[in-house]
């Protein structure tokens, strides 16, 4: 198909270039060439993208009656909908997404949009009997604008749970993609103008993020950060939010478990896992990185794990069914390699993978560990790339202990058929998020957020709504 790339800023409803001119260049990573440049924003670009997004917030979108808001979002996802295709092609040039993951990926950010559009009327405040009489009530008020920072993972996705339920909710959002894969949420600002937001209701910056990114955070105007990103970049993000007390909600990092029981249907828990830590290349904060399987299955689940992993087609993004792509970049693919260098030289046996499967593009072997010890770097950092660990365990709470000693708790999986043990191990594991018997995650109307140095606040269902609003409590005397 014909593909027209967007390569501009999208600033007060229009494309535009940055003040100075500077564009950055992007890298397909299955080809490892380059393939556009796309415009470079600076301070004042944000200066004047913020002073549009007040004077929108001002000037009605705040005091848009809220069935109009609801036809607008429609609109939008209706659009997004018509451009599904296009979408997905840019997420494939940008990242490497193999091309139906794509398709999948872009038909999620319509469906936010969706449920958003739907619950605009939904957010309610409420009448509370205050014991000196009167009449006392709540309300939900937007914020103002909001800054909303994405990551390179899943661009379009997240730049769309962020976007929506802040726009539902009567903000304006100036949203800020990765530098290495924009061209997905400038598409996104031009087909929701296209669809009827007003100028200024929706701006996209690409740039760098420690220069946009701070001037951002740091702005007076901006109410709000909401980020997905690294533990790292948030605990920044955190402080300097704090110095006028921002509201923040942080999508942080994750070493996720995959806890299987003997008395689980292991099998398919062994056949479907792979998947759970290796799509999108294993870069994805809800890998399921850790895998923890009880000693009396251990040796024929590794077995059937390892052969599953590698009937996984690993190749060219473009393909139909290829089912892992490139990882991000070349620089991403070299620190992976150093936590399996690592690996080899702490005496890990490697069950699979550990090289590069292809010559050409940013491609690295889905990687099977085995005899890790919980010291090692693989088991306890995220490691961002297509590698997990598996270990056996013969107690449930010494299991426990472990799974919880990470410093993150973002997601995970439980395979067993005992009730009573699911319940109990999904109250005692800290997680935002727990999958019993599947490895689903992400649920647009559920929340999804961590627990722990994985973030705070919630993406996504109506706990991701309320976050962008300010609860203001009324006492109208008798």
């Amino acid at each position: 198909m014909s593909l027209s790339l967007p390569t501009q800023l999208f600033v007060d409803g229009k494309y535009c270039d940055s003040a100075s001119g500077k564009r950055t260049p992007l890298v397909n990573p299955a080809t490892e060439e380059v393939f556009v440049e796309v415009a470079a924003a600076e301070v004042v670009d944000v200066e004047r993208a913020i002073d549009s997004a007040q004077a929108a917030w001002e000037g009605g979108w705040r005091d848009l009656a809220p069935g109009k808001r609801t036809e607008i979002l429609f609109r939008v996802a209706r659009v997004l909908r018509e451009n599904l295709e296009a979408i997905a092609q840019m997420e494939r040039l940008h990242i490497g997404k193999p091309i139906a993951d794509a398709r999948d990926e872009a038909g999620l950010g319509a469906r936010v949009f969706e449920y958003y559009a739907g619950a605009v009327g939904r957010v309610c405040g409420e009448t509370i009997p205050v014991a000196r009489g009167g009449f006392d009530f709540t309300l939900r008020q937007s914020m103002g604008v909001v800054a909303a920072i994405v990551p390179w993972n899943f661009p379009f996705p997240i730049a769309c749970w962020k976007a929506a339920p802040a726009l539902a909710a009567g903000n304006c959002v100036i949203l800020k993609p990765a530098s290495l894969s924009p061209l997905t949420a400038l598409k996104l600002g031009e087909l929701a103008h296209q669809a009827g937001l007003p100028p200024g209701v929706l701006q996209i910056l690409p740039g760098s993020g420690a220069k946009i990114g701070d001037a951002l955070v740091a702005h007076p105007l901006i109410r709000k950060v909401s980020f997905t990103g690294s533990t790292e970049i948030g605990r920044r993000i955190m402080e300097m939010s704090s110095r006028d007390l921002k509201r923040v909600s942080l999508e942080l990092g994750g070493k996720s478990p995959n806890i299987v029981f003997a008395d689980a249907d292991w099998q398919r828990a062994a056949e479907s896992s792979p998947m759970s830590v290796f799509a999108n290349t294993g870069q994805d904060c809800c890998a399921r990185s850790r895998v923890f399987v009880e000693r009396s299955v251990f040796e024929p689940f590794v077995e059937k794990f390892v052969a599953a992993t590698e009937k996984l087609v690993v190749g060219d993004p473009a393909k139909e069914e290829t089912q892992l792509g490139p990882m991000v970049s070349a620089a991403q693919r070299d620190v992976v390699e150093g936590f399996l260098a690592d690996a080899r030289g702490r005496g890990s046996r490697f069950g699979t993978g550990g090289g590069r499967p292809l010559s050409r593009g940013y491609y690295l072997s889905p990687t099977v560990l085995l005899n890790v010890g919980i010291g090692d770097r693989c088991w306890k950092e995220e490691i961002f790339g297509p590698v997990v660990a598996i270990t056996a365990f013969d107690d449930e709470a010494a299991m426990i202990r472990e799974v919880n000693a990470s410093p993150y708790g973002l997601s995970g999986s439980l395979w067993t058929n005992d009730l009573s043990r699911a319940l109990r191990v999904a109250r005692a594991v800290q997680s935002g998020v727990l999958s019993v018997n599947s490895h689903s995650s992400v649920h647009v109307e559920a929340p999804f957020g961590g627990f722990k140095q994985s973030g705070l606040g919630r993406d996504l269902g109506m706990a991701a709504m309320e976050g962008y609003t300010e609860l203001k409590n009324v006492y109208v005397a008798a």
